[in-house]
């Protein structure tokens, strides 16, 4: 079977995010969740890819058990860059707000990176995907932010959420990766780690 493999491995997801957990499940992935606490602070030196590639091996580093022989340890991070800008998670509906409306009638983008960490090797991958959003108003901004939870996601939205489902226009690349895992990019990878 194509994940037998795979089923030999115990794989640890150190995120506290539903979604990502979800992804794994769907894609037929037993994992044991052990999110990571931490600071996500950056060199201001870097841009796009490097902040998340930074982020996820920092969250790797910063795990506390010693791995063990078939455990592969899985971090990430997404970044949202617009006008050579990382949009953080918002603090408050204030800055939320602030996010939607830059975001608003423009193309941005998502980069997720995933790190891979297993006994004497780590692997670092990351997919960028273009988003496009219409021209959103005031008024549908703050219905989002005031009926929604954006304060828990990088710019402040969720492409599977109502500002994404009624702003979004275009987008170039992985859908899953928006969501904050490139799916078939993580099981490429794993499947690789695995062979």
């Amino acid at each position: 079977m194509l994940l037998q493999k795979l089923k030999e491995y115990k794989i640890i997801l150190a995120s506290a995010s539903p979604r990502r957990k979800q992804f794994f499940k769907e894609m037929g992935m037993d994992c044991t969740i052990r999110p990571i606490q931490l600071d996500e602070v950056y060199p201001d030196t870097l841009r796009a890819s490097q902040i998340s590639d930074y982020l996820a091996k920092l969250k790797a580093d910063a795990y506390m058990y010693p791995l063990e022989k078939k455990e592969i340890l899985v971090t990430s991070d997404t970044v949202v860059w617009h006008n050579n800008e990382s949009l953080a998670k918002p603090a408050d509906e204030n800055e939320a707000f602030s996010m939607l409306h830059t975001l608003s009638n423009d193309e941005h983008e998502v980069i997720t990176s995933v790190c891979f960490t297993a006994l004497g090797k780590q692997k670092i991958v990351h997919h960028s995907t273009k988003v496009t959003y219409k021209d959103l108003s005031d008024d549908e901004i703050w219905y989002y932010i005031k009926n929604y939870n954006p304060y828990d996601k990088a710019g402040g939205y969720g492409i599977q959420d109502w500002i994404g489902l009624i702003g979004i226009t275009e987008i170039q690349g992985s859908y899953t990766n928006v969501v904050g895992l490139p799916t078939q990019l993580v099981y490429k990878t794993l499947m690789d780690m695995v062979d």
